[in-house]
């Protein structure tokens, strides 16, 4: 199955050319026959905690506003992972990424550890499974790839690969090109210890506030790096990785043999 890493240009919060952005990439994976398009952190709107108002571009998943606000990615081939706020309807907000699936929203993941020092977010608590087609796949926001345990939950449920929306767009006496190494030595080590695909997607670039490297990159099970992006620039990964069946298959083959 081919997926796809985007790293999108950092913009401004709440930017209105987002969707149409998303919707060239869409089609662009319908072109080239990727199945799964992931999206960085917070790609709809900006993170909240460099918001004046947190809640402003908060979306709601519970009454049909996400899927509304999605639905230029409809495809019929390709399932996009979109970071997005999430408000909840206890009034909470979390970081969150929709699984988005032939215009419904199939799956949702709350960032369980919204920021290393403190955050607007409320705090995720599940590490659940997706599927879409033969593949198996978990999410981690950004800071949660630093984390070992919810990889290996998720891996312990099936997964072979795990999807990594990120935004490390800072402030410019925060932000710090060891960011990319720090990203880089996480997916590594994710990948290996639970044999399983990591693909990140990043931002880059900067805007009037913030600015990011970009740290998308695609690491093989082995942890070996087989895509990485331009540093400062938009660009989009692309790698065939194998499904869960066709993980089976080999093993029953090498059993055989």
């Amino acid at each position: 199955m081919k997926v796809a890493a985007y790293q999108a240009p950092l913009l401004a919060a709440g930017s209105i050319d987002v969707l149409r952005l998303l919707q060239e990439r869409v089609a662009w994976c319908e072109a080239e026959g990727v199945s799964i398009l992931c999206c960085p952190e917070a790609i709809l709107g900006g993170l909240a905690d460099y918001s004046e108002s947190p809640a402003r571009f908060a979306i709601r998943t519970d009454n049909g506003h996400l899927a509304s606000v999605l639905a230029d990615l409809v495809s019929n081939t390709v399932t996009s992972v979109v970071g997005f706020t999430e408000l909840s309807s206890n009034g909470a907000i979390y970081n969150a990424a929709a699984v988005f699936h032939r215009g419904r929203v199939t799956g949702l993941y709350r960032k369980l550890h919204p920021s290393i020092r403190r955050s607007v977010y409320a705090a995720g608590s599940q590490t659940p499974v997706f599927r879409v087609d033969e593949l198996t796949f978990g999410i981690v926001i950004c800071n949660d790839s630093n984390y070992a345990e919810p990889a290996r939950l998720i891996a312990a449920q099936g997964a072979t690969a795990l999807f990594v929306p990120t935004n490390n767009g800072l402030p410019a006496q925060r932000a710090h090109a060891e960011l990319v190494v720090e990203a880089r030595n996480a997916d590594i080590a994710r990948a290996f210890e639970n044999r399983i695909w990591v693909i990140r997607a990043d931002v880059a670039g900067h805007n009037d506030e913030l600015m990011s490297d970009g740290s998308s990159e695609i690491v093989d099970p082995n942890g070996k790096i087989v895509r990485q992006a331009r540093l400062h620039s938009v660009d989009l990964l692309v790698a065939d990785i194998p499904t869960r069946r066709w993980h089976e298959r080999s093993l029953r083959t090498t059993i055989e043999s």
